[in-house]
């Protein structure tokens, strides 16, 4: 049992507090260059998704916050310090969702890309399964994902 914070008047918990700088990461120091470069990778891609009209963008900025909050804290507040990329991550993070119109855009633009790429899928079953793929993102983003009132 863990005694009682005078602050808060609630329960210590001793892991929540960080002794050093290097306890708060969850990858060891040889990880975090990779991780580092993995998420510039992933932020170059999330940018180009926000600029390509169907290329998606806010999955790989998602994976780079991930990769850059448990490697390099400096990343991570210049990622979320981004004029449109940062909104968009801090609205995933806190569950905010998207807004009808950024819905409206992302389903258009899976059926566009679904339409326009699956007759070069040689199989049927390959055709059928990109068709599914595509059905279920936009299921997903139509009845998942919130939809926020835009400001």
């Amino acid at each position: 049992m863990s005694a009682p914070d005078p602050r808060r008047g609630v329960p210590f918990v001793p892991s929540q507090t960080a002794e050093s700088p290097e306890d708060h990461f969850l990858f060891p120091r040889p990880v975090r260059p990779f991780a580092i470069g993995a998420g510039l990778v992933l932020t170059a891609l999330g940018i180009a998704g926000a600029i390509l009209p169907l290329m998606p963008g806010t999955g790989f900025l998602v994976a780079a916050a991930w990769l850059f909050a448990r490697s390099s804290p400096r990343f991570e507040r210049w990622l979320l310090g981004l004029p449109v990329v940062g909104g968009l991550v801090q609205d995933f993070r806190s569950g905010a969702g998207m807004t009808a119109r950024a819905k409206w855009l992302a389903c258009a633009s899976i059926a566009a890309a679904v339409g326009l790429s699956v007759g070069r899928i040689p199989m049927l079953a390959g055709q059928v399964a990109w068709v599914l793929i595509g059905v279920v993102g936009v299921w997903y983003i139509a009845q998942r994902v919130p939809t926020k009132r835009e400001d």
